[in-house]
């Protein structure tokens, strides 16, 4: 082991105080940065030759003076808050995890979707706030849902999270579909379709693709008004694919449900247009936690610490 190497985690609060990041000891000496803004990367990961970093941009600037730097570990599998060609260029290895999310985001793609769905808000505010005890009656059904069983369930993006939501949506009973934003998913045992037909013809719809040049505001006000009143839209993938202007002016002006876990820019401003929406009952927002529970966590921190290992053995 080589204790003078530097090792420097940049936004390690991003990663919960409920997991242990002292297995890189093993590797070098470790300065842990719960957060780190912009102006302080630099300085942060000056001498150091790995750095672990899940959203701070490390852009060109940054790297042409990481003189020390040898590898990037993101602690995410979206690479986009790293120049890649930069990194080449200056001989920086940049890593990965990919693969160990898949069960929490499904699993919160149900939970948003049974909230919403079973205005799970309003009756616990009707029990909590006394109605319930005041109605007489042993029921409230004033705010009904309905059953998936037998809905179809559509899904954009079918990379392996969106594969894994039509398996437990057809555990449901729901007939899962899907549109592939790449072109290159497909699937024996789903329906593929258009993005039109996906629209008009879902009850559910989730999104779990990427965001690239292909799915920035996919979705807006030219398509988002083929969903029915009364369907619910989910957006599991990145915040952009959802044009949120848009998607905030249909929720206003009809009967859409719509989930979100992420944000074209996170954390949520205040003048971000999903703020202003007083159909607030048919809004949930949760923030960009999908990915998080604590077995992904452990299970993404495992693979850096193979990464890790690989890299410098």
């Amino acid at each position: 082991m080589e204790n003078s190497r530097k090792i420097v985690v940049l936004d390690g609060d991003t990663l919960g105080k409920d997991v242990d990041l002292d297995f890189l000891s093993k590797f070098g000496d470790i300065k842990i940065y719960g957060r780190t803004l912009p102006e302080e990367t630099a300085e942060r990961i000056s001498g150091a030759e790995i750095v672990l970093t899940n959203k701070v941009i490390l852009d060109r600037k940054i790297l042409e003076n990481a003189k020390s730097l040898k590898l990037i570990q993101i602690t995410a599998t979206g690479m986009n808050n790293v120049d890649l060609h930069s990194a080449n260029e200056f001989g920086i290895a940049v890593k990965n995890v990919a693969g160990y999310s898949t069960e929490s985001v499904v699993q919160h793609t149900f939970s948003v979707l049974f909230y919403l769905l079973g205005s799970l808000k309003y009756q616990d505010n009707f029990v909590k706030e006394g109605a319930w005890t005041n109605s007489g009656i042993f029921t409230n059904v004033q705010s009904p849902f309905w059953e998936i069983s037998g809905k179809t369930f559509g899904i954009i993006g079918f990379g392996t999270i969106g594969k894994r939501v039509a398996e437990v949506a057809s555990i449901f009973g729901a007939k899962a579909i899907y549109y592939s934003t790449s072109g290159k998913n497909s699937s024996e045992k789903f329906e593929q379709v258009s993005l039109k037909e996906l629209l008009e013809k879902s009850d559910v719809i989730s999104i779990h693709a990427p965001l690239n040049d292909q799915t920035k505001s996919l979705l807006n006000r030219d398509n988002l008004h083929l969903i029915a009143n009364g369907k619910v839209l989910l957006n599991m993938g990145r915040g952009g694919i959802v044009n949120e202007v848009d998607i905030a002016d249909e929720v206003e002006k009809r009967n859409l449900l719509f989930g979100t876990d992420v944000a074209s820019t996170e954390p949520l401003p205040k003048e971000n247009p999903l703020q202003r929406i007083m159909n607030r009952s048919n809004v949930f927002i949760t923030p960009h936690i999908a990915w998080a529970s604590i077995e992904a966590r452990k299970k993404l921190l495992k693979v850096v610490e193979r990464n890790i290992s690989s890299f410098i053995s």
